[in-house]
C-alpha cells in the first residue's frame, strides 16, 4: 500500500485520499466537524464502546490539509477548549488527623472508582495538593479510584492510556510494531498513586496495589467497553525505589532512554526512570498479541 500519511496508528493510503476528496466533493457546503463523522462512518471507524472517532479523524484530516493532500473547507467558528484553560483543582479542607496505625487495625477499605461522579474533584484536589507532581489531566481513556477508610480517603490512583512507544515494555510482552498499534488500548498506565500523608500503616500502598489490579480490568470494561490486560507505572530512582511495587508483585522491566515521546535529537533531556510492569492475567502475551 503507498503510504501518504500515518496518524495514530493509522495508515493513509493514495486512494484513502481519493476517497475523502470526493467525499468533500459531494457535499462541498459540509462542516469540517459533518465531514469528519461522514469519513467514520463510511470507513467504520469507531472506538471500543462503538462511538465514532470524530476527534482523532477530524485530526487526521487536518494533517491531510496542511500536508496539501486536500482542501478542507474554510473554519466556519472557533469553540472555546475548556482543556486549554483548564484551571487547577482548588484546595479541599478533610480530615487531617494522623492515622499511624496496623493495616488490621484500620479496618475495611472502600474503593471508589470516581471518574465522572461527585466525588471526582476531590480526588483531584487531593493529588494536585499532596503529590509532588501535582494534578495533571489524564489521557485518553483513563480512570480514578478514591480509597476511604470510615469515610476518610487515604488514597488516590489515577489510571489512563499508556504511552505508545516504550521499549522495555515492548520487549518484554514481545509484540509486534502492528500488533502494538492494535492492541496498546489494552494496556494501562498508572499515572498517579498517592498514600496521604497523614496516613503512615505498614504495607498499605503494596495491599492498594494488589486490589486495584485485581478490578482494573472489570472497571475498564465497565466503562470503556474492553478489558485491560496489563499494566504499567514509572518510578524516578533518584527519588523513589519502588518498594511498594514490587512488594505487590510489579516487574522491573528496564529503564527510559530519557528522551521522551517526541525526540527529534536521539539524545537523553529528562531523567531516566523505572519502568515497571504487572500481567493482569496468565494470558496477557497471548491476549495483547491477538487481532482485534
Amino acid at each position: 500500500m503507498d503510504t501518504v500519511l500515518e496518524y495514530r496508528g493509522r495508515r493513509v493510503s493514495a486512494t484513502d485520499v481519493a476517497f475523502i476528496r470526493e467525499l468533500i466533493a459531494q457535499d462541498p457546503a459540509a462542516s469540517r466537524r459533518a465531514l469528519s463523522k461522514m469519513l467514520c462512518a463510511a470507513w467504520n471507524w469507531v472506538q471500543p464502546n462503538g462511538a465514532p472517532r470524530d476527534m482523532v479523524c477530524r485530526s487526521l484530516m487536518l494533517a491531510l490539509h496542511r500536508a496539501g493532500h486536500i482542501e478542507l473547507p474554510p473554519v466556519r467558528r472557533v469553540v472555546n477548549n475548556p482543556l486549554a484553560r483548564r484551571q487547577k483543582p482548588a484546595p479541599v479542607d478533610i480530615d487531617r488527623t494522623p492515622l499511624h496505625l496496623s493495616l488490621r487495625t484500620l479496618g475495611r477499605l472502600e474503593v471508589r472508582q470516581v471518574r465522572r461522579t461527585e466525588d471526582e474533584p476531590l480526588l483531584n484536589s487531593l493529588i494536585e495538593m499532596h503529590h509532588y507532581l501535582g494534578y495533571t489531566q489524564p489521557v485518553g481513556e483513563h480512570l480514578k479510584h478514591l480509597v476511604l477508610a470510615c469515610d476518610r480517603p487515604v488514597a488516590c490512583f489515577t489510571w489512563s492510556s499508556a504511552p505508545r512507544h516504550l521499549g522495555p515494555r515492548d520487549r518484554f510482552i514481545g509484540w509486534s510494531k502492528e500488533v502494538r498499534r492494535r492492541n496498546i488500548r489494552f494496556v494501562a498506565y498508572n499515572s498517579r498513586f498517592l498514600i496521604l500523608p497523614w496516613v503512615q500503616v505498614p504495607h498499605l500502598a503494596s495491599h492498594l496495589l494488589g486490589r486495584l489490579t485485581r478490578r482494573l480490568s472489570a472497571d475498564w470494561e465497565q466503562a470503556y467497553g474492553h478489558p485491560v490486560h496489563f499494566a504499567e507505572t514509572f518510578v524516578y530512582p533518584e527519588r523513589f525505589r519502588g518498594t511498594c511495587y514490587r512488594a505487590a508483585n510489579w516487574i522491573h522491566l528496564g529503564q527510559t532512554t530519557g528522551r521522551g515521546k517526541d525526540d527529534l535529537t536521539h539524545r537523553a533531556n529528562r531523567p531516566l526512570k523505572d519502568v515497571l510492569g504487572y500481567p493482569l492475567t496468565k494470558r496477557f502475551r497471548e491476549r495483547l498479541s491477538e487481532a482485534s
